[in-house]
């Protein structure tokens, strides 16, 4: 009731949320006016875009500056001295804003008309929360349908979701990266609290980073529809569309033990770093961290198994009871069976 009546309230007073979109570009000039027309055509108009491009070598700049000549909102455009790559131009983009409510936004997409429309709805009555993300349908180079969306991609599916919002959504995000800043909106007065953004754990990107503190904190939820027409391409930076090839059955036996090893470390490496990270933030529960504590050391220890079959046993079973596998995979019994044969 309270919610209802906090946007109530908005809408009486009309009290004017300012917005802005910020948008990262880099060598984006093929589908950049695709998407710059789609921000203008939405149904609630937004108030600035601003623009920071990581020294493009094709036509971006000319593209945005033409589009900021006839404008209805103002277009502020930002080149960059020297590269920043992705995360580090989205801080720096993100802090350029004056909105009150930032549209996190990529080059090579397309918005649904009533994006804006629908996640400023759903701040404004739910001011308990920082940040909203959506689904996105898929789309490919000629802007034609893909298949399928995002979230059915990641089987961020109606159980997950159920999850999420029972509380769970830090563990979520533990195990797997659900929110993609293309579909991400974000209040200004947060980002304090996130910044810096860290660079130094891979796959740890700006998005991912947002979404993982502001998960701990119970302040970021969905919207169940695809707001956003996500492009798939092959020269995109980071996102979907790229498919991590499984190991055949018959080369599990064949490949070097380092070889099967090498991964698990690695995996154990970026949730350490990523623990300590979050350890090290004063307003994040420190309970909330346990399942990524335990979850690191459980790669640790299957990256540490000993060439010994008879000799894996003990600690594979120990994980086993103590239900550690999950952490790998939700069919666990696959790396079990693995880490006792291979």
């Amino acid at each position: 009731m309270a919610l209802k009546t906090a946007g109530k309230l908005l809408q009486k007073y009309k009290i004017h949320i300012m917005i802005s979109v910020a948008m990262c570009t880099y060598n984006g000039a093929k589908f950049l006016p695709e998407q710059l027309k789609s921000i203008a055509d939405q149904t609630v108009s937004v108030d600035e875009l601003v623009v920071c491009d990581d020294r493009s070598k094709d036509d971006t700049v000319e593209i945005i500056k033409s589009f900021a000549a006839t404008s209805k909102f103002p277009v502020r455009i930002h080149v960059n001295e020297q590269n920043l790559g992705s995360t580090k131009n989205f801080e720096k983009c993100l802090s350029l804003c004056e909105g009150d409510v930032i549209f996190c936004c990529d080059q090579d997409d397309r918005w649904r008309k009533d994006k804006v429309q629908k996640q400023l709805a759903f701040l404004n009555a739910r001011p308990d929360l920082d940040a909203v993300f959506s689904d996105a349908d898929k789309i490919d180079d000629y802007s034609q349908p893909a298949g399928g969306t995002i979230w059915e991609e990641i089987e961020f599916n109606g159980a997950q979701q159920q999850l999420w919002r029972s509380g769970k959504a830090h563990e979520i995000l533990f195990k797997g990266f659900i929110v993609t800043g293309a579909t991400l909106a974000i209040r200004k007065s947060c980002l304090k609290r996130l910044m810096p953004f860290p660079t130094h754990v891979p796959d740890l990107i700006h998005d991912a980073w947002i979404a993982m503190v502001l998960s701990l904190e119970s302040k970021i939820d969905f919207i169940p529809e695809p707001l956003v027409s996500y492009r798939i391409h092959s020269s995109q930076q980071v996102g979907f569309g790229s498919k991590i090839e499984k190991v055949q059955f018959s080369e599990r036996f064949k490949r070097d033990r380092k070889q099967k090893l090498a991964p698990l470390e690695e995996k154990g490496k970026k949730l350490h770093d990523m623990y300590l990270l979050l350890l090290a933030l004063p307003f994040v529960p420190k309970e909330k961290l346990t399942k990524l504590d335990l979850s690191q050391k459980h790669f640790y220890t299957r990256a540490a198994l000993p060439e010994n079959r008879l000799k894996r046993v003990i600690p594979v079973l120990d994980q086993l009871v103590r239900g550690h596998y999950g952490f790998s995979s939700k069919d666990w019994w696959l790396p079990l069976v693995g880490d006792l044969l291979e």
